[in-house]
């Protein structure tokens, strides 16, 4: 795979999403054409979507998108499998033949259950053994990347536009709830397949827009709770940090919002309601190590929902808006007048406060 090489280029890129409230499948095209006028943000070397309930038909398999780079890193990764779950399909994901992106590796998916007898043996529940597997996959297996672990989602990303990168997998013939989609211009890391976001574990996915100063802090602290960053970007370590915060130790969305961009110590001494001030508190003093630093704007997605963030300083740019039952996320307001001309609402979120949007229960 092509490495961009240790040139630091200043920060750009471009994030999107669209998520319907009620349910409603939404084009693929739509979060493509979403991505054309913020093209300056990228620098083609990398491109990538998230897209969720387009696997309906294996909504109860997870969905295991794989990069290798030879034939004997996907015989092990099979290998490994086929020990630990039932494979229900196994298929190369479908793409066109795009010029301006090459030199892909074998892309594969895999719908697959992990093995009840596994589950037994390990004592773990499915998402824990799933994410351990993963885990296992990207640091031993030489050449594979799970890039994709979710159910009833997928990402799709390689080194190219994005436009062009939605293009290459016929994302056209896709409809889901909730798209994710982000333009990359890496600063410090590789443009390379696996270093293009969105970026995932379980179900789910995170792009960014910024860059990471804390990420040393954050990756040795998750690396202690079994976490391994092999995908060579900074923003890798958001997700795990989400997937900490949420699954595992069962914080709100606002909790883990109020962990990655914590108010100031000064803000929390002038908190009025003494309850809040005791839980901002608590969350500073608890998870010091998981406090993210740096310019950011992230987009989160996850199984029936979208939540959209700034750093405290609000050094990148969002904007949302909507119309109806859709709400559209993006670095600029021309993103979300090319997927609806006559958006309402228009806001930019303020620094630190998240944006949660969560589709009806049952709508999906």
């Amino acid at each position: 795979m092509i490495r961009e090489g240790a040139v630091r280029i200043p920060s750009g890129c471009a994030v999107a999403a669209v998520i319907s409230r009620e349910g409603r499948r939404i084009s693929g095209e739509t979060i493509i054409e979403a991505m054309k006028p913020m093209h300056e943000r990228s620098n083609g070397l990398g491109g990538g979507f998230a897209a969720y309930g387009i696997y309906p038909e294996y909504r109860d398999c997870y969905a295991l998108h794989i990069f290798f780079d030879t034939a004997k890193a996907k015989k092990e990764t099979e290998s490994f499998l086929r020990e630990h779950f039932e494979i229900v399909r196994s298929e190369r994901i479908p793409t066109r033949k795009i010029p301006s992106v090459r030199n892909e590796p074998i892309i594969w998916r895999f719908f697959a259950v992990p093995l009840p007898s596994m589950l037994r043996h390990m004592q773990l529940d499915e998402k824990e053994f799933t994410a351990r597997c993963v885990m296992s996959i990207n640091t031993s297996v030489d050449g594979a990347y799970v890039f994709s672990s979710g159910k009833n989602m997928g990402t799709f990303k390689a080194v190219g536009y994005p436009e062009d990168v939605g293009a290459f997998y016929r994302l056209d013939e896709y409809e889901a709830y909730s798209w994710t989609a982000h333009g990359r211009y890496p600063t410090n890391t590789p443009g390379w397949w696996g270093g293009a976001h969105p970026f995932t574990l379980l179900d789910n996915s995170v792009v960014h827009n910024g860059e990471i100063s804390s990420y040393d802090a954050n990756r040795r602290y998750l690396e202690m709770f079994g976490y391994r960053c092999t995908l060579q970007t900074d923003t890798e370590v958001i997700t795990y940090i989400l997937d900490f915060l949420i699954r595992r130790k069962g914080l709100s969305l606002e909790e883990a919002s109020e962990v990655i961009a914590a108010p100031f110590w000064s803000s929390i001494e002038e908190e009025k309601d003494p309850e809040r001030k005791k839980k901002l508190t608590y969350l500073r003093s608890v998870f010091p190590s998981l406090l993210v630093t740096g310019p950011f704007s992230i987009i989160y997605g996850f199984t029936g929902g979208l939540m959209a963030l700034n750093d405290r300083l609000k050094l990148r740019s969002m904007v949302v808006g909507e119309k109806d039952d859709l709400v559209f996320i993006a670095s600029e307001e021309a993103a979300i007048r090319t997927m609806e001309p006559d958006a309402e609402n228009i806001s930019s979120p303020a620094g630190g406060e998240p944006v949660i949007i969560k589709v009806r229960e049952g709508a999906f």
